[in-house]
C-alpha cells in the first residue's frame, strides 16, 4: 500500500476470472482428479474453466483506456490492445475444444482427441498474445495504464503459454495407434501452463484511490 499517492493496490478485475480458469484447468490435469469424477466430470471442469478464461479475457479487451489501434495509437498501446485480442480469440478456441471434448466424453467416455485442433490454435494464440505483451511491455511507461502489464506478470503467461502448447503437443492423437504422442504432456503441460496463469493473475494488481 502506497502512503503519499492516496492510493491502494488491488487484484485487477479480469485477474479474478484468470484464477478461477486456471484453478480449473490445474485441478482438472490431475490423474487422480480424473479417476475420481471420470471423462465427463474432468471435462466439465475444463469447459468451466474456459469459460472463466473467456470472460476475463473480455474484461482485459474492454477495459477503459484499451481502445482499437487507430492513427496515432503509440506502439505500447498498440500491441497491448493486439495482446489482449489475440488472447480473447484463445479463450474463444479453447471455449470451443473444451466444448467438444465435452460432448465426446459423454457420447463415449474412452474417446480421445475431441477438441485437439481448436485446442492447438488456441495455444499458438497465447503464445502469439504473449510475444504482443512482451513487446508492449517493453514500452510499459508508455501504456495507457502502467500496471496493465508487468514483466513478471508477462513472463509468467509466456511460459504458461509454452506450457500449453507443449501440452496440445502431447495431446495429438497418433492415426497409426490411437493413441496420444504423451499422455505425461498432455497433462504435465496443462497443470505447469495453468500454474504459471494462477500466479501471474494473483500477482496481478492495480492502483484504486483509497476509500
Amino acid at each position: 500500500m502506497t502512503e503519499d499517492t492516496g492510493t491502494s493496490r488491488r487484484l485487477r478485475r479480469e485477474a479474478w476470472g484468470f484464477a478461477v480458469g486456471s484453478l480449473c484447468f490445474f485441478v482438472a490435469a490431475f490423474p487422480f482428479y480424473a479417476e475420481w469424477l471420470g471423462p465427463v466430470g474432468v471435462n466439465v471442469t475444463f469447459v468451466v474453466g474456459s469459460v472463466f478464461f473467456t470472460l476475463a479475457a473480455f474484461i482485459q479487451l474492454s477495459l477503459s483506456g484499451r481502445h482499437v489501434p487507430r492513427k496515432g495509437t503509440n506502439v505500447a498501446d498498440r500491441w497491448d490492445w493486439w495482446a489482449a485480442a489475440v488472447q480473447f480469440a484463445g479463450t474463444l478456441l479453447f471455449n470451443l475444444s473444451t466444448g467438444l471434448a465435452l460432448a465426446a466424453a459423454i457420447a463415449d467416455p474412452d474417446y480421445v482427441g475431441a477438441g485437439w485442433r481448436p485446442d492447438a490454435w488456441g495455444s499458438l494464440a497465447f503464445l502469439a498474445a504473449s510475444s504482443f505483451a512482451i513487446v508492449a511491455t517493453g514500452r510499459r511507461g508508455e501504456l495507457w495504464d502502467t500496471d496493465a502489464r508487468t514483466w513478471h506478470g508477462t513472463w509468467l503467461n509466456m511460459l504458461g503459454s509454452v506450457f500449453f502448447a507443449l501440452s496440445a503437443i502431447g495431446a495429438y492423437v497418433l492415426p497409426e495407434t490411437g493413441t496420444l504422442v504423451s499422455l505425461l504432456w498432455a497433462n504435465l503441460g496443462t497443470m505447469l501452463g495453468a500454474l504459471c496463469f494462477l500466479v501471474a493473475a494473483l500477482l496481478s494488481r492495480r492502483s484504486i484511490p483509497k476509500g
